[in-house]
């Protein structure tokens, strides 16, 4: 009830921020992959990947090369990115969770300030009252003229649009396979090279193209709406796909996101910051820009002086969090957490006597081809060994070793960087109440009771 309180009064003294005699805000135009890693774009220097449409947003604008998500799964990461509070925080840390009753998020930050705010797409939040965004389209598929028609019936008044595209998730069947045969495709360091590996990429590819060509409706419908020279528009990959060393990890190919701003007038073309960013700190910015003042209560804070050139950093570090209770396939429980600065990334894995495993793992595809091959394949052998199987401490120079495949945490030259890391994490677990074991226990708690009824009834009596 407190809580709901606060939000009522939030929203009764937030309205009055915005004088209707200030100067025009921009409007706000929010685009996000769905489980696309970051490095699969051309102008980033992918070596197969075709994204025309990114790579001219890209030149068009500002690419922020160190942004990260707050958690490795789509729900979490989400929550976190329209209320700016990290997952355990806001209560939706596990996967197909909820955040705590009567938290506000963007709907009501932007709304208070005199902003519509609609969302077309994929959703994966919860409650509902906790996310009010108008919605546009049917059934959480995107709807191009109900965008534009959103745009248009807002006139004068300033708005704010998420198009959240259900792109390259898995299944992987868009977009067109025969731009990427398989037998030609370059394999990152990170993935073994098998069969498997090499088809699940071809489709992987062909989506993100097709993802590429979602983008570019989107920005054709901001110009037929002459809207592009007062909108900002913010690209986002979200976290890494869904292959081995990527989605449901801490390494940067599942937490770091591919992101370009284009905000005419405002934003430099062509420029790139390397200042470390967030995905909370995304509320706070659009709150500023629109002429609020961020709330002290966030855990993020606004970045706009990085998109303006008038600064070139932001954090000293950023964290994140993966917890496996409750996924599908998922153990009784493999929690996770990390710190990442400019340089270097710790992890922490809690559970770390225990076999790591999720859907790739338990399921015919990449990962078992791997394990098929490592009789003859000695790196396939070391890679799925890794995957499932990690050390309670694990230390990367992200610089030196971009693919995190080099564990620094063991050797003596690198005690001060470990001991100053650890000491980062700690704090920051406990400002944000993480318990660690115990808050990884509680999962089943957050998320909503027919998931939680299915998640315990597939790890038995727990």
């Amino acid at each position: 009830m407190r809580k709901l309180w606060s939000l009522a009064l939030f929203l009764a003294s937030s309205s009055a921020i915005f004088s209707q005699d200030a100067p025009k805000r921009p409007n706000f135009l929010i685009i996000l992959g769905d489980d696309m890693t970051w490095t699969d774009v051309s102008s980033l220097g992918h070596p197969d990947v075709k994204t025309p449409t990114l790579d001219q947003l890209a030149r068009d604008g500002m690419r922020l090369s160190h942004v990260f998500t707050p958690a490795p799964m789509c729900a979490p990461t989400r929550m976190a990115l329209y209320t700016g509070l990290y997952p355990v925080r806001n209560g939706g840390h596990p996967n197909h969770s909820q955040v705590h009753a009567g938290t506000a998020s963007l709907p009501h930050r932007l709304g208070a300030l005199g902003y519509r705010v609609a969302l077309t797409g994929k959703r994966h939040f919860g409650p509902a009252d906790c996310f009010p965004f108008e919605t546009v389209g049917k059934n959480g598929q995107l709807a191009f003229l109900g965008l534009r028609s959103f745009i248009q019936d807002c006139g004068e008044n300033p708005w704010c649009a998420v198009v959240a595209s259900h792109e390259p998730h898995s299944p992987w069947d868009k977009g067109d396979r025969s731009a990427y045969p398989p037998e030609q495709l370059t394999i990152p360091p990170w993935l073994a090279d098998t069969p498997q590996t090499r088809l699940s990429l071809s489709r992987y590819y062909a989506e993100v193209s097709f993802l590429d060509q979602q983008v570019g409706r989107c920005l054709d419908v901001l110009k037929r709406a002459n809207a592009a020279e007062s909108t900002l528009v913010l690209f986002l990959s979200e976290q890494g796909a869904g292959l081995p060393h990527a989605k449901w990890t801490l390494y940067d190919h599942g937490v770091r996101a591919a992101a370009f701003v284009r905000w005419p007038g405002k934003v430099k073309p062509g420029s790139t910051s390397s200042a470390l960013i967030s995905y909370v700190d995304v509320l706070p910015t659009l709150i500023h820009l629109a002429g609020g003042a961020p709330p002290k209560q966030l855990d993020g804070r606004s970045f706009h002086r990085v998109l303006t050139g008038d600064s070139l950093r932001h954090h000293d570090a950023v964290f994140a969090v993966h917890t496996s209770r409750g996924i599908s396939n998922g153990p009784r429980a493999y929690g996770i957490r990390a710190v990442r600065t400019g340089r270097y990334k710790l992890i922490h894995n809690i559970h770390h006597a225990t076999r790591f495993q999720n859907n790739l793992t338990e399921r015919p595809g990449v990962f078992r081809s791997w394990v098929a091959a490592a009789s003859v394949d000695p790196r396939a052998a070391h890679l799925a060994a890794a995957y499932v199987q990690r050390p309670e401490w694990e230390l990367y120079d992200t610089v030196a070793d971009p693919h995190e495949l080099t564990n620094l945490a063991s050797r003596r030259e690198h005690l001060e960087v470990m001991a100053d890391l650890r000491s980062k994490l700690g704090r920051w677990m406990k400002r944000q109440g993480d318990l660690g074991h115990a808050t990884e226990m509680d999962a089943f708690n957050r998320q909503a009771p027919g998931r939680a009824r299915r998640g315990r009834k597939a790890l038995g009596k727990d």
